[in-house]
Protein backbone atom coordinates (compact mmCIF):
# COMPACT_ATOMS: atom_id res chain seq x y z
CA UNK A 1 0.00 0.00 0.00
CA UNK A 2 1.74 3.31 -1.19
CA UNK A 3 1.77 6.48 1.06
CA UNK A 4 -0.47 8.16 -1.11
CA UNK A 5 -3.69 5.72 -0.40
CA UNK A 6 -3.14 6.24 3.07
CA UNK A 7 -3.70 9.97 3.26
CA UNK A 8 -7.63 11.09 2.12
CA UNK A 9 -8.05 12.01 -1.67
CA UNK A 10 -9.60 15.70 -1.67
CA UNK A 11 -9.74 16.26 -5.85
CA UNK A 12 -9.16 20.13 -6.34
CA UNK A 13 -10.81 21.00 -9.61
CA UNK A 14 -8.60 23.14 -11.82
CA UNK A 15 -8.83 26.64 -11.23
CA UNK A 16 -11.21 28.20 -13.68
CA UNK A 17 -9.15 30.48 -16.13
CA UNK A 18 -10.87 33.86 -17.02
CA UNK A 19 -12.29 34.90 -20.19
CA UNK A 20 -10.19 37.56 -20.50
CA UNK A 21 -5.78 37.40 -19.85
CA UNK A 22 -5.00 38.21 -16.44
CA UNK A 23 -3.25 41.45 -17.47
CA UNK A 24 -6.28 42.56 -19.01
CA UNK A 25 -8.22 42.52 -15.43
CA UNK A 26 -7.51 45.38 -13.16
CA UNK A 27 -6.43 44.73 -9.68
CA UNK A 28 -9.24 44.95 -7.80
CA UNK A 29 -10.87 41.87 -10.09
CA UNK A 30 -7.40 40.31 -9.71
CA UNK A 31 -7.69 40.63 -6.25
CA UNK A 32 -11.54 39.28 -6.02
CA UNK A 33 -10.47 36.06 -8.30
CA UNK A 34 -8.34 35.34 -5.69
CA UNK A 35 -10.64 36.29 -2.75
CA UNK A 36 -13.40 33.73 -4.06
CA UNK A 37 -10.56 30.96 -4.59
CA UNK A 38 -9.58 31.33 -0.89
CA UNK A 39 -12.83 31.36 -0.25
CA UNK A 40 -13.78 28.26 -1.50
CA UNK A 41 -10.15 26.87 -0.01
CA UNK A 42 -11.07 27.35 3.23
CA UNK A 43 -14.72 26.67 3.22
CA UNK A 44 -13.77 22.84 1.93
CA UNK A 45 -10.97 23.19 4.38
CA UNK A 46 -13.52 23.48 7.25
CA UNK A 47 -16.00 20.88 5.71
CA UNK A 48 -13.05 18.16 6.23
CA UNK A 49 -11.86 19.18 9.40
CA UNK A 50 -15.97 18.77 10.57
CA UNK A 51 -15.40 15.64 8.98
CA UNK A 52 -12.53 14.35 10.54
CA UNK A 53 -13.18 15.28 13.67
CA UNK A 54 -16.45 14.39 14.20
CA UNK A 55 -16.17 11.08 15.68
CA UNK A 56 -13.96 12.79 18.90
CA UNK A 57 -16.58 12.71 21.76
CA UNK A 58 -16.56 16.35 23.91
CA UNK A 59 -18.26 17.22 26.83
CA UNK A 60 -19.07 20.96 26.40
CA UNK A 61 -17.07 23.28 28.49
CA UNK A 62 -18.36 25.71 31.02
CA UNK A 63 -16.92 29.41 30.43
CA UNK A 64 -17.23 30.12 34.46
CA UNK A 65 -14.40 27.45 34.82
CA UNK A 66 -12.52 28.25 32.85
CA UNK A 67 -12.28 32.38 32.65
CA UNK A 68 -11.55 33.82 36.29
CA UNK A 69 -11.69 37.64 37.12
CA UNK A 70 -9.65 38.92 39.91
CA UNK A 71 -11.91 39.15 42.88
CA UNK A 72 -11.73 43.14 44.61
CA UNK A 73 -10.83 41.98 47.88
CA UNK A 74 -9.78 45.74 49.01
CA UNK A 75 -6.69 47.51 49.56
CA UNK A 76 -3.56 44.93 50.45
CA UNK A 77 -3.10 43.77 54.17
CA UNK A 78 0.26 45.38 56.19
CA UNK A 79 2.75 43.15 56.51
CA UNK A 80 4.07 41.93 59.50
CA UNK A 81 5.40 45.62 60.95
CA UNK A 82 8.98 45.47 61.88
CA UNK A 83 9.66 45.23 65.76
CA UNK A 84 11.57 49.10 66.04
CA UNK A 85 9.27 52.40 65.72
CA UNK A 86 11.29 53.85 62.96
CA UNK A 87 11.64 50.79 60.64
CA UNK A 88 7.75 50.08 61.42
CA UNK A 89 6.81 53.69 61.09
CA UNK A 90 8.71 53.64 57.13
CA UNK A 91 7.31 50.28 56.43
CA UNK A 92 3.28 52.18 57.15
CA UNK A 93 4.82 54.90 55.05
CA UNK A 94 5.41 52.62 52.03
CA UNK A 95 2.87 50.56 52.63
CA UNK A 96 0.64 53.81 52.12
CA UNK A 97 2.23 54.73 49.04
CA UNK A 98 1.51 51.59 47.26
CA UNK A 99 -2.20 51.43 48.32
CA UNK A 100 -2.91 55.51 48.05
CA UNK A 101 -1.39 56.76 45.84
CA UNK A 102 2.07 58.63 45.30
CA UNK A 103 2.28 61.99 44.13
CA UNK A 104 5.12 64.81 43.36
CA UNK A 105 4.80 68.71 44.44
CA UNK A 106 2.79 68.23 47.38
CA UNK A 107 2.49 66.11 50.94
CA UNK A 108 -1.32 65.34 49.25
CA UNK A 109 -2.54 65.69 46.53
CA UNK A 110 -6.48 66.40 45.50
CA UNK A 111 -7.19 62.70 45.11
CA UNK A 112 -5.75 62.28 48.54
CA UNK A 113 -2.05 60.41 46.75
CA UNK A 114 0.55 61.71 48.97
CA UNK A 115 4.67 62.48 48.30
CA UNK A 116 6.92 60.38 50.52
CA UNK A 117 7.19 63.01 53.53
CA UNK A 118 3.48 62.99 53.15
CA UNK A 119 3.45 59.69 54.17
CA UNK A 120 5.74 59.59 57.04
CA UNK A 121 3.85 62.68 58.04
CA UNK A 122 0.34 60.87 58.05
CA UNK A 123 1.92 57.47 59.58
CA UNK A 124 3.98 59.23 62.37
CA UNK A 125 0.10 60.21 64.08
CA UNK A 126 1.57 63.67 65.20
CA UNK A 127 4.44 62.64 67.00
CA UNK A 128 7.17 64.88 65.20
CA UNK A 129 9.90 63.33 66.81
CA UNK A 130 9.37 60.13 65.56
CA UNK A 131 9.02 61.51 62.17
CA UNK A 132 11.94 63.28 61.76
CA UNK A 133 14.05 60.13 62.88
CA UNK A 134 12.09 58.31 59.56
CA UNK A 135 12.84 61.62 57.48
CA UNK A 136 16.27 60.68 58.73
CA UNK A 137 16.83 57.68 57.93
CA UNK A 138 15.59 57.79 54.76
CA UNK A 139 17.55 60.74 53.30
CA UNK A 140 20.27 58.58 54.79
CA UNK A 141 19.12 55.65 52.58
CA UNK A 142 18.89 57.59 49.52
CA UNK A 143 22.06 59.28 50.05
CA UNK A 144 23.59 55.71 50.15
CA UNK A 145 21.85 55.21 46.67
CA UNK A 146 21.92 58.15 44.91
CA UNK A 147 24.94 59.92 46.59
CA UNK A 148 25.59 63.11 48.88
CA UNK A 149 24.14 65.73 46.32
CA UNK A 150 20.55 65.19 47.13
CA UNK A 151 19.56 67.94 49.62
CA UNK A 152 16.08 66.45 50.80
CA UNK A 153 13.33 64.37 50.62
CA UNK A 154 11.11 66.10 49.01
CA UNK A 155 13.45 67.44 46.88
CA UNK A 156 14.27 63.69 45.95
CA UNK A 157 10.62 62.94 45.51
CA UNK A 158 9.96 65.14 43.43
CA UNK A 159 12.79 64.66 41.25
CA UNK A 160 10.60 61.58 39.82
CA UNK A 161 7.94 60.87 37.60
CA UNK A 162 6.81 57.55 38.90
CA UNK A 163 6.17 56.22 42.35
CA UNK A 164 8.59 53.09 41.45
CA UNK A 165 11.92 54.70 42.93
CA UNK A 166 10.65 57.16 45.66
CA UNK A 167 8.20 53.52 47.05
CA UNK A 168 11.46 51.40 46.76
CA UNK A 169 13.67 53.84 48.57
CA UNK A 170 11.10 53.88 51.54
CA UNK A 171 11.13 50.16 51.80
CA UNK A 172 14.86 50.13 52.25
CA UNK A 173 14.93 53.05 54.81
CA UNK A 174 12.41 50.55 56.90
CA UNK A 175 15.75 47.94 56.01
CA UNK A 176 18.25 50.83 57.17
CA UNK A 177 16.33 51.48 60.17
CA UNK A 178 15.55 47.76 61.41
CA UNK A 179 19.16 46.95 60.66
CA UNK A 180 20.43 50.16 62.57
CA UNK A 181 17.74 49.02 65.71
CA UNK A 182 15.85 52.45 65.35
Amino acid sequence: MSHASLSPAIDHPAPATPAAPLAALTLEERLAIVNAEMTARLDEAAVAYEVNTAHIPTEPVDLADIVTVPVDTGPAPLPDLYPTPVAALLQRAHHRLLTGGWCSGALVDEDGARCMLGAIRAEAGGDSGLEADAAAVLLDAIRRRFGDNVDSVPSFNDAHGSARVPIRMLDQAAHLADARGL
